[in-house]
């Protein structure tokens, strides 16, 4: 997965009071999952570097949705991945049946749209994952500028972590979370 799309919500969602677990099929609490850090460096996509290994807080077998509040799908690679995964699968869809907030970055609509959950959604992801959103049956919303984010009913979609301001003000405002200074 994405370093900044795992670790930025996580520690938001931390500092924000949110009890936040993280997980990963096949994968027990304590376990870690290494991380790749893309970036924009001029090139006509992300460079991938080396991350730092992300431990995970939970157990991924016996999960049930109906515990969370909200879902938050990093982007990275690995979701090409989790999206041939039938629990993977089947808890998204769990999640967004309960209409619980799902909030996704970059290459994690990967996911989504294996699911089968975009359908009349109108979402954006990382721009080569367009032809996914697409084919899933929601509507393309260009991420112009790179940062854009936008939720539609109970979902935050972003295309890269440039957004992560934005993604993570959409999802406190589907949890209800309001901070005063």
């Amino acid at each position: 997965m994405e370093d900044y799309e795992v670790y930025v919500p996580f520690q938001s969602l931390h500092a924000l009071g949110c009890h936040v677990d993280a997980v990963c099929p096949k994968k027990k609490s304590g376990d870690t999952c290494p991380t790749a850090i893309h970036d924009f460096e001029g090139d006509q996509t992300y460079s991938e570097k080396p991350g730092h290994d992300f431990t995970l807080t939970a157990d991924f077998e016996g999960l049930d949705a109906s515990s969370y509040d909200a879902l938050v799908i990093p982007g990275g690679r690995a979701p090409e991945y989790l999206a041939l995964d039938g629990k993977v699968i089947a808890l998204v869809k769990d999640f967004m049946e309960a209409k619980k907030p799902v909030a996704s970055i970059c290459h994690g609509q990967q996911i989504l749209a294996a699911a089968g959950v975009l359908k009349g959604k109108k979402c954006t992801a990382y721009p080569a994952v367009k032809l996914d959103v697409v084919l899933a049956g929601a509507t393309w919303l260009e991420p112009d500028p790179i940062d854009r984010c936008f939720t539609d009913g109970n979902l935050v979609t972003g295309a890269a972590w440039p957004g992560h301001p934005e993604f993570i003000f959409q999802l406190m405002a589907l949890l209800g979370i309001k901070v005063t200074f």
